[in-house]
């Protein structure tokens, strides 16, 4: 089975960041007979590699080699969870499912207001009233 085929993990360039809570590293990923390695399976093996829970690592910046076989990107390692959800950005938290992504109203529908500065998300104009103010 090609999943099975042998993965070995090599970090380089660590650090430890105590103001942000987190151990920062590059990691270069050998998967020789394998297209590339799943991010969840990255961090299931650096969460054993450095006796770290799951939910503390953030992979990311992956990039396979020319010609396969090596892939070198970025981990982070946090000391807790709360350290992770308050300094990882949002939208590698949803990756991960620490967190729910924020569903904006399309650009079509933000738009429509004729006064976006004074009524950002709480906007009461409806599309009537924005293209008679418009109009006026």
């Amino acid at each position: 089975k090609m999943a099975d085929a042998q993965v070995t993990l090599r970090t380089r360039k660590f650090i430890r960041n105590p103001l942000l809570a987190r151990k920062q590293m590059v990691v270069d990923v050998l998967h020789p007979n394998r297209p590339n390695v799943s991010k969840d399976e990255l961090r299931q093996k650096l969460s054993e590699l450095y006796k770290a829970d799951k939910d503390q690592v953030s992979v990311f910046g992956f990039r396979t080699q020319y010609g396969g076989g090596k892939s070198t990107g970025f981990a982070l390692i946090y000391d807790s969870n709360e350290a992770m959800k308050k300094f990882e950005p949002h939208y590698r938290l949803v990756r991960v499912g620490m967190a729910t992504k924020i569903e904006k109203a399309s650009r079509q529908q933000r738009t429509l207001c004729t006064l976006p500065h004074l009524c950002l998300a709480h906007c009461t104009n409806t599309p009537s009233q924005a293209s008679s103010a418009r109009t006026a």
